[in-house]
């Protein structure tokens, strides 16, 4: 996980239980591709570019799909079809850098092409799928509505028939990559249920707007849409689903990556702390040497493992067709937990210049809150797993 040398041939300060050994030589090499385009590629700009709020995901995007990372666990039409575990290995480095990056990843591969792959048409998944793929066609995914994130069934978002064509109307909102985007994968109430359309930028009535003044996930592209009569042909519609199933169905895959993601941002959180308590001096030695302090490192390296070995078992769950979606609520709800409260312990080690972005972790802990929040909400996954444990859904 961390790549960092053992110390006079004791455990790796950054995985003191070896769990990358559970990695096989395939995942572990994706892992070390991965960390090294984020070094080059993202640490040296991401903290300018939080403070400045942009993402170039224009210039980014080629290089992700080059690497093989969007869309990596579907087959065909250019995915190099991946393992859920190499998926999720990919989304920690990724995350490792920033949440907006692993974010922009999983909109791209686990929302959108998700949704074309698996209720796509041929000829849809034909048109779409290879740009995304290589990253020359950017999607965003639109299902959550001003007044209906955790119950989307009440979403306000309608599409009509209108002879052969469809008439969609109404907004979305927090929609990553938004504005940005080639196509758009919206949900829509119609007579027939919650179905999908493919709107593409650039078709009359459609518009995005950015979300400005953010605090958290500030590199990466955020907006609302709105949709005034757009007028869409027939095979604009997803055939593959209707009901709320498929969008559900996605969102599982995109919290998937997040359960992985989250590992990563704690651990970037972790080494940073580390570092600078080995390096930063008071009352004549370094402040690691002080107990409280090590309290502090020994804490977040116990949750940054559990955390880590959670990701590893819900992952080969799902390489074995076992798994479900509590295990998935119960990684994202433990995993970005454990990740903020390592971000906010990591935070009080740097004192003062934890606040700066010359270091990254409360940019994370920014991040997290973000994240704790979206692909379904702490309280929600709760009651996922409560339901799951009782047979009772609470969810009313």
């Amino acid at each position: 996980m961390s790549g960092r040398p053992a110390r006079s041939g004791g455990p790796d300060p950054l995985d003191l239980l070896a769990v990358s050994d559970l990695l096989s030589d395939e995942e572990r090499l994706i892992g070390a591709t991965v960390r090294r385009f984020a070094d080059d590629r993202i640490r040296p700009h991401i903290g300018d570019w939080f403070e400045q709020g942009v993402f170039p995901a224009r210039e980014l995007a080629p290089e992700l799909g080059a690497l093989g990372l969007l869309g990596m666990h579907l087959d065909g039409y250019g995915c190099t079809g991946s393992s859920a575990v190499a998926y999720g290995v990919a989304c920690l480095e990724l995350e490792a850098a920033d949440s907006g990056l692993r974010s922009f990843v999983s909109v791209q591969g686990s929302l959108a092409m998700r949704a074309i792959h698996a209720f796509g048409s041929e000829e849809q998944k034909q048109q779409w799928l290879p740009g995304m793929a290589a990253g020359r066609t950017i999607g965003c995914f639109a299902l959550t509505e001003p007044d209906f994130g955790s119950d989307p069934a009440g979403m306000r978002t309608t599409a009509r028939r209108k002879g052969t064509d469809w008439v969609l109307s109404g907004s979305k909102m927090w929609i990553t990559n938004g504005s940005i985007a080639d196509v758009a994968v919206v949900w829509a109430q119609t007579e027939e249920g919650v179905r999908g359309f493919l709107v593409p930028s650039g078709t009359r009535g459609f518009t995005a707007q950015d979300i400005h003044g953010k605090l958290s996930l500030r590199a990466s592209v955020t907006s609302e849409l709105a949709f005034d009569e757009v007028v869409l042909p027939a095979d604009a519609v997803l055939p593959g689903v209707t009901g709320l199933r498929g969008p559900l169905s996605c969102l599982n895959e995109a919290r998937f990556g997040i359960l992985w993601g989250t590992v990563g941002a704690a651990r970037d959180c972790y080494a940073s702390a580390l570092d600078y308590a080995k390096s930063r001096v008071q009352f004549g030695r370094p402040i690691a040497a002080f107990q409280l302090t090590q309290e502090k490192l020994v804490e977040m390296a116990l949750k940054l493992e559990q955390a880590y070995l959670v990701a590893w078992r819900v992952g080969r769950l799902k390489d074995e067709g076992k798994s479900r979606a509590a295990h998935v609520s119960f990684g994202k709800l433990n995993n970005v937990r454990s990740a903020l409260e390592i971000a906010r312990s990591a935070r009080t080690v740097l004192g003062a210049n934890g606040v700066t972005t010359a270091y990254p972790v409360l940019r994370h802990a920014n991040n997290l809150e973000s994240v704790l929040t979206y692909e379904g909400t702490s309280e929600i996954h709760t009651l996922v797993l409560g339901e799951a444990i009782t047979g009772e859904a609470a969810y009313q």
